[in-house]
Formats: C-alpha cells, sequence, structure tokens
C-alpha cells in the first residue's frame, strides 16, 4: 500500500552541508495494515513454521546444546554483515583463549554479541520489560571492547549520523537528529509494551525492527542491536521459549533487498512489501532452522551408535569426553577432561580414539596448547557462513 512517506524531513548541518533527516512517526503505521489474502497466508505460513521451531527446540533432552550453537552462528552471520571477517570456528578457538592468525577486532566484535545477546535473554528471563533502557545494557556489552569501544556504548547519541554514501550529501538514509533520539525511542517503547494482543508477535517484531533501524540511536553497533531487538522481541512475546530463530543469514544473502524494502517504507509508506519480505525470511530461516536440528540430532545419534560400536574397553568415558565435544564443539584437553570429569591422560588417550574414529580433528598443529573441533558438526554449522 503506498501510503507517502512515513515521517517528516527536518533540515540540518552536517559534515559542512545541510541534509534533510528523516524522523519517522510513531507505530503502528497509519492508514492501518492491509493484510490481504496473500499476505494473511504468508503471515500464517511463517507462524506455523515458527512454532515447528519452538516444538522441535523443546523435543531435544538438553535445549542448552543447539542454543549455544545458534547463539554463535547468529553472532557470527550478524557481525559478518557489519564487514567482520571471523568465522564461527575461529569465534570457539578465541572463546578456548587460542585463536592463532584471527584478526583480534573481528573476533572480539563477534565475541561481544554473543554476550550481548546472552545478557538480553537474561534480563528477559528475570521479567526486566523489553524497553530503551535494556536496549542500552545490551549495547554497551555488544561495544566494550574492539572496534566500536569509543563509540559511547550504552549511550544514545548526541550527534548526528547517516547511513551509507561516502558523506552526508549522498548518504542512503540521514536518521533523526540527536535532539530528536529519546523522543523517537520513547514512543517505540510504548508501542513495544503496548496492549497488542490483537497483532501478532512477527508483525510486531518487523515493524519494531524498521522503526530502530530508521532511528539508528547509537553511533556505532544499530544493524546488530536492530536484528537482536528481533529475537528479543518474540522471545519476550513467547513465540519461541528457545530463541533459535535468526534472521541475520537471510539478511545478508538478501542485503541489496532489505535496503529497498526499507527505503520504501521511508519514501512511500509501503509496510505490506516489507511485511512479505520478513515474513518469508521467518518462514524460510524457520524451515532452515528446523533442518539443521534434525541433521544435527541424526548426527549425534550415528556417532553415538558408532562409538559404542567400536568395542573400546572405556566405552562409557569415551561417551562423556564426546559429550562435552557436542556442547563445545571446539575445546582444549585441560577443559574437556574438567567437564568430561576425567584426568588428562585419559581425556588424550580419549580424544586419539575419537580422532582414530574420524570424529575429531586437532586444530593448531602444534605440540602444545592443541585444541580439538568436532569437525562434522562444525561443518554444519558453518554452511552459507562465508564473509561477505
Amino acid at each position: 500500500m503506498q501510503r507517502g512517506p512515513t515521517g517528516d524531513y527536518t533540515v540540518t548541518a552536517l559534515g559542512g552541508e545541510q541534509v534533510r533527516a528523516f524522523v519517522p512517526w510513531p507505530l503502528p503505521p497509519q492508514p492501518p495494515l492491509v493484510l490481504d489474502d496473500a499476505l494473511q497466508a504468508q503471515l500464517e505460513r511463517a507462524t506455523l513454521a515458527v512454532g515447528r521451531l519452538d516444538s522441535i527446540g523443546m523435543l531435544v533432552p538438553d535445549p542448552g546444546l543447539l542454543l549455544y550453537a545458534y547463539v554463535r552462528r547468529e553472532a557470527v552471520v550478524s557481525s559478518q554483515i557489519e564487514g567482520t571477517q571471523s568465522s564461527l570456528s575461529q569465534l570457539l578457538m578465541f572463546e578456548a583463549d587460542e585463536a592463532p592468525g584471527v584478526p583480534l577486532d573481528d573476533v572480539l566484535e563477534v565475541s561481544n554479541y554473543v554476550v550481548a545477546l546472552e545478557h538480553g535473554l537474561s534480563r528477559l528471563a528475570g521479567g526486566f520489560p523489553l524497553c530503551n533502557r535494556l536496549l542500552r545494557e545490551v549495547h554497551e556489552r555488544l561495544l566494550a571492547s574492539g572496534r566500536g569501544a569509543d563509540k559511547e556504548p550504552g549511550v544514545f547519541r548526541r550527534s548526528q549520523n547517516w547511513i551509507g554514501g561516502t558523506r552526508p550529501g549522498n548518504a542512503r538514509c540521514v536518521p533523526p537528529p540527536p535532539q530528536q533520539v529519546e523522543p523517537c525511542l520513547a514512543a517505540l517503547e510504548r508501542y513495544l509494551n503496548a496492549d497488542v494482543r490483537t497483532q501478532p508477535a512477527l508483525i510486531q517484531a518487523a515493524l519494531a525492527h524498521v522503526q530502530f533501524e530508521t532511528i539508528h540511536p547509537f553511533l556505532d553497533g544499530n544493524g546488530r542491536v536492530g536484528r537482536l531487538l528481533i529475537v528479543l522481541l518474540l522471545h519476550a512475546r513467547g513465540l519461541l521459549a528457545q530463541p533459535l530463530l535468526y534472521l541475520s543469514l537471510f539478511f545478508k544473502q538478501h542485503r541489496a533487498l532489505y535496503y529497498e524494502r526499507l527505503g520504501a517504507i521511508r519514501e512511500h509508506g509501503d509496510w505490506e512489501s516489507w511485511l512479505a519480505f520478513f515474513l518469508e525470511g521467518v518462514e524460510l530461516t524457520a524451515h532452515g532452522a528446523v533442518d539443521t536440528t534434525r541433521r544435527l540430532l541424526r548426527l549425534f545419534e550415528q556417532d553415538t551408535a558408532l562409538i559404542r560400536a567400536g568395542g573400546a574397553r572405556r566405552t562409557a568415558t569415551l561417551l562423556a569426553v564426546y559429550d562435552v565435544l557436542r556442547h563445545r564443539p571446539v575445546i582444549a584437553l585441560g577443559p574437556l577432561a574438567e567437564s568430561a570429569g576425567v584426568s588428562f591422560p585419559t581425556a588424550a588417550k580419549a580424544i586419539e580414539q575419537l580422532m582414530a574414529l574420524g570424529l575429531v580433528e586437532e586444530l593448531t598443529g602444534g605440540r602444545r596448547n592443541r585444541l580439538f573441533a568436532y569437525r562434522r558438526y562444525l561443518d554444519i554449522l558453518n554452511e552459507d557462513m562465508e564473509p561477505l
């Protein structure tokens, strides 16, 4: 639906030139959204796909097993959108205190994303509302170290910024002037916590993401916080018991269309085209996550059977070490032995046996401070995660 512009333009000075900054009107859109038969059917398919993902997540004996991997996969992809070159293996190596050849700023950025997301989920689990204070806390952890640490972590910007382009005059979009940031965010917070029982959570998440990106309230990290907002909102609304749905990969694969849809909202008020894009992403991502989860569970079953069929004298010890690798697919021998409750020599012997079975490989190539990886597990998680 073509509503015309969805906000006001105000002229502001930036970089020695006069530019038009866009100040979005509060949500929900006016006139209201038009959910025709096609869009309504898409909403139903997306909701059903999310329900299936939530169901399979609850059927997993140890949900933390998948959550650990999915959170880190999301951290890598979301950070890649912002230009980092880190891989999932590099992040896991960094978390294991060994990251040879990894750009430190890149891996710190990804690691901070994990901390930020886990903090947000923990706060929601403790009954804290989804509000601007929580977004500031998430941002503070996101930019706690590495690149962006000097961009006022946890503080709404007090200067003008712009999106895209080489300078303000040719920017793709100039967000609201700094004095308009907090009023715009206050309106967004009211929308997040309004009586939304008549509005599906997926639609609220789609609209809130656009509004946050349009306000662009921080000096750095807005894209990552905006994508985190989707996860936190769906979790807070109860659509997902375990936050396993992450749209960063879909946005990464369709970046040009993503920006085109956001621009169409600002200029023409075409929220419905954005909703169609967003809901398609939700449906495809949820189906993909269900497929990945099933493949991982099959892998675990097959490899457990392989260990049992090996006839090793200490099968129980091998299974204990293997279970640690399912939870921490890149790990050093010391932490592995401690987590498995075995001695260091016993853990070393078990790793040798698992390597002989083709389940584990050593990553560093050295004799000391060695790291071991559950390779087939990582191969599944690494699909479609090449840096841009």
